[in-house]
């Protein structure tokens, strides 16, 4: 039995009483950690669905649960081994397989999700959620023309599916036919839809608008997703505010240099930070086509470790040598999932690392990290007409945007100024303009011998797993500095939340 959300707030009062009546009851257990996991009580229904599994070890629905729960959570490996044992069980479950080919994904392992795919898809083949997951991983690994062929086999089962619409979009190299831009909108007139589509479709006609320079029918479509959205996330401007407030306070040079040197001494990882869309899967791209550097993802751990010593950042204060040396060596270990090859450097490519750049000093002094800097209103927009799945609370208003764009300069102005030359920055104009001096100034700082193939990036046929992947797959070319200008007469609130970063650009406000 299934819990809809409008069944949420009356099923846990029962539920709770039935299982102080009852609590052998696996059934009930195994409901109430789905209504934990719901809320996002991951934590919560991990422990409840092992005790489902401690009663009723051959209680297969509840493990798959447990390896949700688990996938949640980033621990992918413990994941996978639940679901292995889930289809040794239950060899025809497609929902078990399509997780299993998205943690496989999530791991870099391609090849092995691409093939549980087709396994599931040859079994089942009317499911268009699956063929969506399909093509985004044969998008990842660069077979476009298969990613786009699974994106339309989704959409010829489910016409309504915005996410695929949006997918297709967000491909950057597909152009709608005046067919497809017919199916989009009779999709949102449909009574049922539900919000996720929505928004996706509007974030995809706005694309399909933009591409045929239709200013306004653009903008109503990438404002209108970006509305709804907006009314769906729990996001609060003044969170970042305050974190960078707290952050000047604490990354004094006094602190810096009581700490100097103290953490993990590796240099293997090189962090990309930034604003997303600055051009960070181009660096990450062009490092990747180094000999000796690996390109990963954007790895989610920095985050979790940097809250080890709660609350982040002045529970730093109390951390001690031995506690940053041993950050920056679980960082290592963490991370060692995602390497593939034996190259010695390797990348992570979190934009949102930028909070915690004087952390990943502290941690790992060694590492290089290169700022990816973009001019924020072709930033800004571009983050405005782009979804992101999650993570970017931000995206959805224009003013949010701005606040944060100054948030980020204001936190790197700081870093730059308590520890001159340890951030390289990046300026995407630049880089356009003259990519080979660019390039040639990137590997010095990273301490890495010219060669060529870094000019040739776009020769690199590894998987690229964030929305530039098909725009990093040619050579760099000028018209992405230039989208925002047809927009301009919209984008008022975001000069407005930029305040005097704008005018200053690329340089800061000297009152900083």
């Amino acid at each position: 039995m299934a819990m809809n959300d409008n069944d949420l707030p009356r099923a846990e009062p029962l539920l709770r009483a039935h299982l102080k009546e009852d609590p052998f009851d696996v059934a009930a257990i195994r409901l109430f950690a789905e209504l934990a996991g719901r809320i996002g009580r991951n934590r919560d229904a991990e422990s409840l669905l092992r005790r489902a599994l401690e009663l009723s070890p051959g209680f297969t629905a509840a493990r798959a649960n447990l390896a949700l729960v688990l996938y949640r959570q980033n621990r992918t490996i413990e994941a996978i081994e639940e679901l292995d044992r889930v289809i040794a069980e239950e060899p025809g479950n497609s929902g078990v397989g399509n997780l299993k080919a998205a943690s496989l994904s999530r791991l870099g392992d391609f090849d092995d999700a691409l093939a549980v795919y087709r396994e599931v898809l040859t079994r089942a083949p009317n499911q268009p959620r699956v063929w969506m997951s399909y093509g985004h991983v044969l998008k990842t690994v660069g077979r476009l023309d298969e990613g786009v062929e699974a994106y339309r086999r989704s959409l010829e089962i489910m016409p309504t599916l915005g996410e695929t619409w949006w997918s297709l979009a967000n491909l950057k190299t597909v152009r709608f036919s005046d067919d497809d831009i017919a199916a989009m909108e009779a999709a949102l007139t449909a009574a049922d839809l539900a919000d996720e589509d929505r928004f996706h479709l509007d974030f995809a006609l706005g694309k399909a608008f933009e591409d045929r320079k239709q200013a306004e029918p653009a903008f109503a479509h990438y404002a209108a997703g970006n509305a709804l959205r907006r009314t769906l996330i729990e996001y609060d401007p003044e969170q970042i505010t305050g974190l960078v407030d707290r952050s000047i306070a604490q990354f004094t040079p006094a602190f810096l240099a009581a700490h100097a040197g103290q953490g993990c001494d590796a240099p293997d990882p090189l962090f990309i930070v930034g604003m997303p869309r600055a051009g960070s899967t181009l660096i990450e791209q062009i490092l990747s086509s180094h000999s000796l550097v690996e390109g990963t993802t954007e790895l989610p751990d920095i985050p979790v470790l940097a809250r080890r010593h709660p609350p982040y950042p002045q529970g730093l204060a109390s951390a001690t040598g031995q506690d940053l040396r041993a950050l920056g060596e679980e960082f290592l270990q963490r991370t060692r999932i995602q390497r593939k090859t034996d190259r010695p450097f390797y990348i992570d490519k979190l934009p949102n690392n930028w909070a915690f750049v004087p952390f990943i000093h502290l941690i790992l002094p060694n590492a290089r990290i290169i700022d990816a800097r973009r001019h924020p209103l072709s930033c800004g927009f571009s983050n405005f007409k782009q979804h992101f799945a999650k993570g970017q609370g931000f995206s959805y208003g224009l003013d949010d945007m701005g606040r944060y764009y100054a948030n980020y300069v204001r936190l790197m102005a700081h870093v730059d100024r308590v520890l001159p030359g340890r951030v390289h920055r990046v300026i995407y104009e630049r880089m356009v303009d003259d990519t080979e001096a660019e390039v040639r100034a990137l590997l010095d700082y990273c301490g890495l011998p010219f060669e060529e193939a870094c000019l040739t990036f776009y020769a690199n046929d590894r998987a690229v797993r964030t929305p530039s992947s098909e725009q990093v797959r040619q050579p760099i070319y000028r018209d992405g500095t230039e989208a925002w200008k047809p927009f301009s007469a919209h984008l008022d609130p975001l000069r407005e939340a930029l305040g005097p970063v704008l005018g200053c650009y690329p340089e800061v406000p000297q009152e900083w």
